[in-house]
């Protein structure tokens, strides 16, 4: 199975030692960062530092000018991935005979919601989620779909990898979390990821609900889960704490919006990018689910884009369902975590890639090489090697 790395541009520049060490794992690829989110990082055999500091949601390439009197824009990176970082690192791997594509984070944003408090997902509370912003806002559209285009397509990658392109929600290892008091289960994530925004308000409106009275009925739900009773999971645990019909419109909606933006972003991508160039979103089958992985339906996300990468560490049977509407070409990449220290199995590697196969899978992510210990590198380069 073709497999791919992820790296971020601090973990080569300054490492000279970094592109081939990557490229004796056993991996054709690196999945390489173009634009990120704010993360601390350990970077365990930088030769000039052990711990770099993203301070905040950034590209790292210089942006383009047609940046500059737009609302909102990227920033670019400071000293943790100063000039075009991107260029740098995507360089010395492709001279290690790595084939580079970029990885682009798209609506998970700190640094957005805090210039830009508007722009963010507003829960039934009237709290804000300044790391996630409201996808259904045509500025912040706009400005997504605009960003994916040009990072995705960066000199001399061959495809990109469109990380968190749908709904951000409660979910969110954030500076110092102190969320887990309460165990909301999935119907309670999804509650407390219901946006209500102006623009939501106004999506609401067009299905028939009422906004107060939407609010008012989810901050009810949500009474029983506050004082410790399970919400229960899937979606039939949504309809029986805020009633079927006003939770299949609330999921119309996001839906609806989440795979329009898909589509756009998808077109714009395309539309920059040169004949064979390979896009992936990273997909969660479940369509009402936020997050990193964006919540799709399958059927509709790989008529749009050429695959999608699966988060399969805590087990491959999310594949299964994107596996029934492949085609021919059809990309279906397995993502397994092999950093033992963030729950990975690196010793399993072969094993769980196997399974993956049976599954659908037809290649294989690796989080992360920048990450990994010698010894999960050494297991991963091991685990390759038998497959």
């Amino acid at each position: 199975m073709r497999a791919s790395a992820f790296l971020y541009p601090w973990d080569v520049n300054g490492d000279p030692a970094a592109p081939e060490r990557t490229a004796a794992l056993g991996v054709r690829a690196a999945t390489l960062a173009a634009a990120y989110h704010s993360t601390r990082a350990l970077t365990p055999r930088h030769p000039r530092h052990r711990v770099v500091t993203a301070e905040y949601a950034a590209v790292l390439y210089p942006p383009g000018g047609h940046w500059r009197e737009r609302t909102p824009r990227p920033h670019p990176a400071g000293d943790w991935a100063p000039g075009d970082a991107y260029g740098e690192a995507a360089g010395a791997l492709a001279a290690a005979g790595l084939e580079v594509h970029t990885w682009v984070v798209l609506a998970h944003n700190s640094r957005l919601g805090a210039e830009h408090p508007e722009t963010s997902v507003v829960n039934a509370y009237g709290d804000r989620y300044p790391w996630a912003p409201c996808v259904a806002q045509p500025a912040t559209r706009a400005y997504l779909v605009d960003l994916a285009a040009e990072a995705a397509v960066r000199p001399g990658a061959r495809g990109t990898e469109l990380e968190s392109l749908g709904w951000y929600g409660f979910a969110h290892l954030h500076a110092h979390d102190k969320t887990a008091g309460v165990a909301l289960g999935d119907a309670g994530q999804y509650l407390m990821s219901l946006c209500f925004c102006p623009a939501c308000r106004t999506g609401y409106g067009a299905r028939g609900l009422d906004a107060d009275a939407l609010a008012h009925a989810v901050r009810g739900a949500l009474e029983p889960v506050w004082r410790g009773a399970p919400s229960g999971g899937g979606w039939p645990a949504v309809e029986r704490l805020l009633g079927a019909g006003e939770a299949g419109a609330t999921r119309a909606w996001r839906e609806t919006t989440a795979r329009t933006l898909q589509e756009e972003a998808v077109a714009a991508v395309r539309a920059a990018a040169p004949e064979g160039f390979r896009v992936l979103l990273h997909a969660d089958p479940v369509s009402y689910h936020c997050g990193a992985d964006a919540g799709t339906d399958p059927a509709h996300v790989l008529s749009v884009a050429d695959g999608v990468v699966v988060p399969c560490t805590q087990g491959p049977d999310r594949l299964a369902p994107f596996a029934r509407h492949a085609r021919a070409g059809t990309v279906l990449a397995a993502n397994l975590t092999v950093v033992s220290g963030l729950g990975g199995r690196p010793a399993a590697l072969a094993r769980d890639a196997a399974r993956a196969r049976s599954l659908g899978a037809t290649e294989l992510r690796l989080y992360h090489a920048g990450l990994a210990s010698d010894a999960d590198l050494e297991a991963v380069a091991a685990g390759l090697a038998a497959l």
